[in-house]
């Protein structure tokens, strides 16, 4: 009876580096407490990639990891599968296990798609993009499924950059009706820190998306706010993607 009680108790986890603040943790406890579900979430917090093949095999009834900066991108060469969306991506945040096989999915795009989408108007026809990391290209996809143009913002000059930090103008932002900014900058405990754009360029016409969800309000929203944009924290990207994570492992 132990032994099949055990087989029910499957384990899932966070892969990252320094995420003792994890929202995935939290929320995948609640609903399991929730749901009266025996499962268990851990934090895998690793200094290199590597690790993962010793998480795999010290594991028992490993079903399900997400993944975390810095490791998006990273994880792509240890799977053995990626599914469709995750390889046009570039990034995975989503582990499925099956029969010790690794599956790469992206549950990021589900969350921003759907997190975005009633907050969209006509006029939401261009975006930037603030930084380069995993996040940024499920952000780059999904604004490409609603025909948004987009440009990326990074602090030096690379190859798909279309402007440095130094470079914006008031005119450009004001001409970028959706600003989203995919950088740590103003994560607690740094909440007085905001990414460096001209914000008297941002109108009541702009959309200011955070995939930062701690603080609520981040410098970069209140900015925003200020000027009467819209704002968009991190937190129901968050929800929506975790769900999607949870279908995933379940099917």
């Amino acid at each position: 009876m132990d032994n099949a009680q055990d087989k029910l108790k499957l384990k899932f986890g966070l892969v990252g580096k320094n995420i003792s603040y994890s929202f995935s943790r939290g929320y995948f406890a609640d609903k399991f407490k929730n749901e009266n579900l025996p499962h268990s979430y851990v934090n895998f917090d690793i200094e290199s990639i590597d690790e993962l093949k010793d998480i795999i095999k010290n594991t028992s009834n490993l079903k399900g990891l997400n993944v975390t900066i810095p490791y998006k991108e990273e994880v792509i060469p240890l799977l053995d599968k990626l599914n469709k969306r995750a390889k046009k991506i570039g990034a995975v945040n989503t582990i499925k296990v099956k029969k010790d096989k690794l599956i790469g999915f992206n549950t990021d795009y589900n969350g921003f798609k759907n997190s975005l989408k009633p907050h969209l108007k006509k006029h939401h026809k261009n975006a930037l993009i603030l930084g380069t990391g995993g996040a940024s290209k499920a952000i780059a996809h999904a604004l490409k499924k609603f025909s948004i143009k987009y440009h990326y913002v990074s602090r030096t000059k690379k190859e798909g950059v279309t402007y440095t930090y130094s470079e914006l103008t008031e005119d450009i932002i004001t001409s970028f009706q959706i600003i989203i900014n995919c950088t740590p900058i103003g994560t607690f405990p740094n909440i007085n820190e905001c990414p460096d754009i001209p914000y008297d360029g941002i109108t009541d016409k702009h959309i200011l998306y955070d995939l930062i969800y701690n603080p609520e309000e981040t410098k970069f929203l209140n900015c925003g706010k200020i000027k009467g944009a819209t704002i968009i924290n991190g937190l129901e990207m968050l929800k929506l993607q975790a769900e999607k994570s949870w279908e995933i492992w379940n099917k």
